[in-house]
């Protein structure tokens, strides 16, 4: 038993955070139910009803009746300042720097990771916790918290974790990640949830209607200017116009317009020169690349070059290859095999089995 443990879960008004609220309040756990609201309509728009999605009325409630149900408080705190100055506005600059970033990674190391921890700290909370499926544990050989897959590896969410750091890890607890997601469904039905048939958000939440590029237009009137570019080979041969650099990304096919022998892809963005540089799908592979802002976990440092699984974006299997420390506290990631998309902006996270060695972020191809 846990009585004397406070722990803070965020809940998000979904099946699994329900659940993971329910199994550390059956253990024993002092729980508290905490809804971050993260960003407001009138900031970011597309949501025209303004009730379904994450942070809306609908999610609030239905996380609220879930702790009642429960026997367990309930508040929601307003983060949406903080949010859209460490999220939403680094969403927008990295697509302006030619880049395409990850919102989630940054919001679970920014948000949820700091300032809802500080505030569970002020709580009094020895804990946080949330419904991602993934796993934290005490590794005694080399004294450090060790981020491992959850078992279920089809919703496993440990890529996106990468940034967490050994003081977040410390004080976290993933109740959900030994458990499948029928598993939890099944919980969910059992203990009659009202949460236990509701379906998963797939848009990034902050941009409901899923149109990042009026979101773009919307918060930054000034992309307009950029609604005009070169379209260029690997040569620098100008081979059409495009309709603004911020709108496109590695490995994108759709909307380079047609009149080409083969197929097209983007396969890199000139932010500065305002170019896309279109080619063939074997220009879209390569072996290396170099990763910046770098989070290391299983390990303190590195000082050799190590083995391991790496993926490089969220629904990647993972491929094996080789991390190099690199100048300037970089690495430099060379795989067995050229890989595809490798995209600027996005997350490389590297596996040993199933740990998070690391993670940090592309910075360009080799």
């Amino acid at each position: 038993m846990n009585s004397k443990k406070k722990v803070v879960v965020a809940m998000s008004g979904g099946v699994d955070s329900s659940v993971a609220a329910l199994l550390l309040h059956n253990e024993g756990y002092d729980v508290i139910g905490i809804t971050m609201k993260l960003w407001d309509f009138e900031q970011v728009g597309g949501n025209l009803n303004h009730e379904s999605g994450c942070c809306s009325l609908d999610s609030f409630n239905d996380a609220r009746m879930i702790c009642t149900s429960i026997g367990i408080p309930h508040y929601i705190l307003n983060f949406s300042s903080e949010f859209h100055e460490n999220v939403v506005n680094d969403f927008i600059d990295e697509y302006l720097a030619g880049r395409t970033p990850n919102p989630c990674v940054r919001c679970n190391t920014k948000i949820k990771w700091q300032t809802l921890l500080e505030k569970s700290e002020e709580l009094g909370a020895d804990y946080i916790a949330t419904g991602h499926y993934a796993q934290v544990k005490f590794n005694k050989q080399t004294n450090r918290y060790d981020l491992s897959r959850g078992i279920d590896h089809n919703k496993d969410q440990s890529y996106a974790l990468w940034g967490l750091t050994q003081k977040s890890l410390s004080k976290t607890i993933f109740p959900i990640g030994g458990y499948t997601k029928p598993e939890i469904r099944k919980l969910a039905k059992k203990f009659n949830l009202r949460t236990a048939n509701k379906s998963e958000s797939q848009e990034i939440c902050f941009i409901p209607d899923n149109n990042y590029h009026r979101l773009l237009k919307s918060v930054k009137p000034e992309i307009n200017e950029l609604v005009s570019g070169e379209m260029v080979n690997s040569e620098g041969k100008v081979i059409g116009r495009h309709e603004g650099y911020p709108f496109y990304t590695i490995g994108q096919r759709k909307g380079l317009g047609g009149g080409f022998e083969e197929p097209k892809y983007v396969v890199d963005i000139k932010a500065k020169e305002n170019q896309i540089v279109v080619g063939n799908m074997d220009e879209l592979y390569h072996n290396e690349f170099i990763v910046e802002n770098i989070n290391l976990i299983s390990i303190e440092e590195m000082s050799s070059p190590i083995k391991a699984e790496i993926k490089i974006r969220y629904n990647d299997t993972g491929h094996a290859g080789t991390i190099i420390p690199y100048e300037n506290d970089q690495l430099k990631i060379s795989f067995e095999k050229p890989q595809k998309s490798i995209t600027p902006g996005q997350s490389a996270v590297f596996f040993s089995n199933n740990n998070v060695i690391g993670g940090g972020i592309i910075k360009n191809r080799i």
